[in-house]
């Protein structure tokens, strides 16, 4: 669980979001997924079942009423469990949100159980017995929510959206080796033209644009965290071309590689706060 605090507004952030129930008890975020936006705040909440490359930034913040939010993360097998033991869904997939996020309306019932797990840090002895209840009670309440199927769908066994979600985490371990897209299609049981389908369908982007966003996120990462040369993290990454790593650099961010690097550090040192609470 992270507790998240910002007390200004955030220029874009390129992230690769993990599953997540995301809460806002104050301000407002946009979640940017290509080019579908979902902005949520206190009257909302964002899910998100599939690992994204997204774009977040904070869209009401001050320092008289600062952003503040939960994150929570979870993963497939605590969906399974919830299934396995009630099946609370029977909603189909909503057509409003056909990709692995969505935004709902918040209701008490999850409010509720949201601050009674973010309470137990006021008596943290609690927290080994407790906390796995209330988790399990808000990923309940998520699946029982109006796009709660958009959680469920990635767990059922031999599903397309599973599929896809293996491919996910096929291409994040591998993301800096060449992409052969008829031998990833097959090791899923799925032809070629099914596989660009539903993984646009699940994601917005297809399985080389997924990679490449990756790529890139990687490769801001270890600039920022240090690495010497720029055609130095190109070939990390996974980029036979420093010249086309760089084109492809600065169409996604704005800027060429070293350029982005100085505007992020004067960037950096801001008045954000997040707390992670295991």
């Amino acid at each position: 669980m992270f507790l998240i605090r910002a007390a200004s507004l955030s220029e874009p952030v390129y992230t690769l979001f993990e599953p997540a129930l995301c809460i806002i008890a104050q301000g407002a975020k946009l979640i940017s997924l290509e080019q579908v936006n979902y902005r949520y705040d206190p009257a909302s909440y964002l899910v998100a079942s599939l690992q994204l490359p997204i774009v977040g930034q904070i869209l009401e913040a001050s320092s008289e009423l600062p952003y503040l939010s939960v994150q929570l993360s979870f993963n497939f097998a605590q969906i399974l469990d919830i299934i396995q033991d009630f099946d609370p869904v029977h909603n189909e997939p909503s057509k409003q949100s056909r990709y692995g996020m969505a935004v709902n309306r918040t209701n008490t019932l999850l409010l509720d159980a949201v601050l009674r797990l973010v309470r137990l840090l006021d008596t943290p002895e609690d927290i080994p017995i407790l906390a796995p209840l209330i988790i399990r009670e808000l990923l309940y309440r998520v699946l029982k929510d109006e796009q709660g199927s958009i959680v469920k769908q990635f767990v059922i066994s031999g599903s397309q959206a599973q599929r896809v979600a293996d491919v996910i985490e096929y291409i994040k371990q591998n993301y800096d080796q060449p992409l052969n897209i008829a031998q990833l299609a097959k090791q899923v049981n799925m032809s070629v033209s099914s596989l660009h389908y539903y993984f646009k369908e699940f994601t917005a982007m297809s399985p080389l644009q997924y990679q490449k966003k990756l790529r890139l996120q990687e490769a801001r990462r270890l600039l920022l965290s240090g690495a010497p040369e720029a055609a130095d993290v190109a070939y990390t990454v996974g980029y036979e071309s420093p010249s086309q790593f760089s084109r492809e650099y600065a169409r996604m961010f704005g800027l060429p590689p070293i350029s982005d690097l100085a505007k992020l550090r004067q960037i950096l040192g801001g008045d954000s706060v997040t707390i992670k609470t295991e």
